[in-house]
């Protein structure tokens, strides 16, 4: 019997395996994942293992890649404070909204989302920055001699701070990295 469709078979275990690794992309790598338990209840059945099979493909397969899923959808968001005042108007002032969409288009590149989370208060945003309720905030600074950079962009995560400051086009904003271990908390 030639059994060269089973050396296939099995042959495509590593080589899945090595894509789901490599794999940059998280929402590719779910899919690889989902490939890659696939292959192994496949090669399982063929070998005569049916409830090896049948586990690996309720849960290897199907199951955690539905609570990858989700892991990765909700980890994927970065939270950024703004007062509610600023952010009713984003549409009346041009600078905010370039922000924004600079923003958006940084994280998109790496597969993120932008939340906007409105605060009453300059107090509030600050304290839910240091509580770590949200990742960075934007606030509009005071009219002073400045013609470029109307909004300071507090970031407290340091890899966020590192990708907005090399990736950022906009003079708009003044970026900083905001450490909570050194304001007091």
């Amino acid at each position: 019997m030639n059994d060269t469709y089973l050396y296939l078979i099995i042959a495509l275990l590593p080589l899945t395996a090595g894509m789901l690794v490599t794999q940059t992309n998280p929402y590719h790598a779910l899919v690889i994942r989902g490939v890659l338990g696939a292959v192994a209840a496949m090669v399982d059945a063929v070998l005569g293992a049916a409830d090896v099979a049948l586990t690996e493909a309720l849960m290897g397969t199907m199951l955690s890649i539905t609570l990858y899923a989700i892991a990765v959808r909700s980890s994927l968001v970065l939270r950024l404070g703004v007062i509610e005042n600023q952010s009713i108007k984003k549409n009346q002032d041009p600078n905010f909204q370039e922000i924004i969409n600079d923003f958006r288009n940084i994280f998109n590149k790496h597969y993120m989302r932008l939340e906007l989370v409105p605060y009453p208060t300059q107090e509030t945003l600050q304290q839910a920055l240091i509580e770590k309720e949200i990742h960075a905030t934007c606030v509009h600074l005071e009219e002073t001699n400045q013609t470029t950079e109307s909004y300071q962009t507090a970031i407290r995560v340091q890899r966020i701070y590192n990708i907005i400051e090399n990736e950022l086009s906009s003079p708009k904003t003044v970026i900083r990295y905001f450490d909570v271990l050194e304001s007091g908390v």
